[in-house]
């Protein structure tokens, strides 16, 4: 099923498949959030590389749509990553600790072509963790019992790898005040409000799907104004339920995106729709305002 509207496009498949339809070197941008190795599973389907056995099926897996990618995306330009670190459990792994999924991630990029350009670091409200996972090491409790199970909440990532090769299309379309610079080009993105998702609710077919993920629409805003010109093209390979083409639309670029699990594709396209409604109005405004 594919899904459009003025300036965009949503295809229910693989994107392993599926973007082998977009043509080389024909992409300006890419943000996605991929499925956490198999952290959340959000269908049955052997298709869903989160519906993986082992965290390294998965980056096998993983390669498949970062290799795609690259091929896609213009020389020059840019694929913004969202990733963050995983837990291991005694049960399942033999070992509480971390997995270093936002390595692993780096490294697989890099082994198909990628350069590693940089990142950001995400925060985050431990106490909104806490409640949302239960980890022992972010409770009040575990502090007066055993500090040496405490440590800092998980932050996000957004990994930005660029593709070798020079950029012909200069970015410089949206305008960027110096103290907006400022502020984003810390190292860690303060600000960014984590209730500010479209709605998950509208997407789930049951009452035991809990992990819709949609990525915080601030992050995706500050991604695509900085990293491309309106009238891009943007692609997300995982595109849920349409929050980076959402953006992207709202923010005046061209979309292309790609969702595996077809109740999640339809509730994008409706907020696909949503979204070009609202670029018009914006458009619209603009073109009065310069003619009074």
């Amino acid at each position: 099923m594919t899904y459009s509207g003025n300036g965009w496009t949503l295809v229910n498949g693989d994107s392993c498949e599926r973007l082998g339809d977009l043509a080389e070197n024909s992409v300006d941008l890419s943000v996605y959030s991929p499925p956490f190795s198999s952290l959340y599973t959000y269908s049955a389907s052997e298709r869903d590389i989160g519906n993986c056995a082992t965290h390294g099926e998965f980056l096998d897996h993983l390669a498949f749509v970062i290799r795609e990618l690259l091929r896609v995306t213009k020389p020059g330009r840019l694929s913004c990553c969202h990733i963050a670190q995983l837990t291991s459990t005694k049960a399942t792994h033999g070992t509480i600790g971390l997995i270093d999924l936002r390595g692993d991630t780096i490294r697989a990029f890099k082994q198909e072509g990628w350069v590693h350009h940089g990142e950001v670091c995400i925060d985050k409200d431990p106490q909104a963790q806490a409640i949302r996972t239960h980890s022992k090491a972010l409770l009040f409790v575990q502090k007066e019992k055993d500090r040496s199970w405490l440590r800092p909440a998980l932050a996000d990532f957004i990994l930005v790898f660029r593709k070798p090769g020079d950029n012909v299309s200069p970015i410089v379309g949206d305008p960027i005040t110096n103290n907006e610079w400022i502020e984003w080009a810390r190292p860690i993105w303060y600000g960014i409000d984590e209730t500010d998702t479209l709605n998950t609710a509208v997407a789930k077919e049951n009452d035991d799907e809990r992990h819709i993920c949609p990525l915080q629409l601030g992050t995706i805003e500050r991604c695509v104004r900085l990293w491309s010109n309106p009238g891009d093209l943007v692609v997300s390979p995982f595109a849920g339920i349409g929050s980076e083409g959402f953006e992207a639309i709202r923010l005046g670029r061209r979309f292309w995106g790609c969702e595996l699990k077809e109740s999640y594709a339809r509730v994008a396209a409706r907020n696909l729709k949503v979204a070009e409604g609202m670029q018009k109005q914006g458009a619209l405004f603009h073109e009065v305002a310069a003619n009074q």
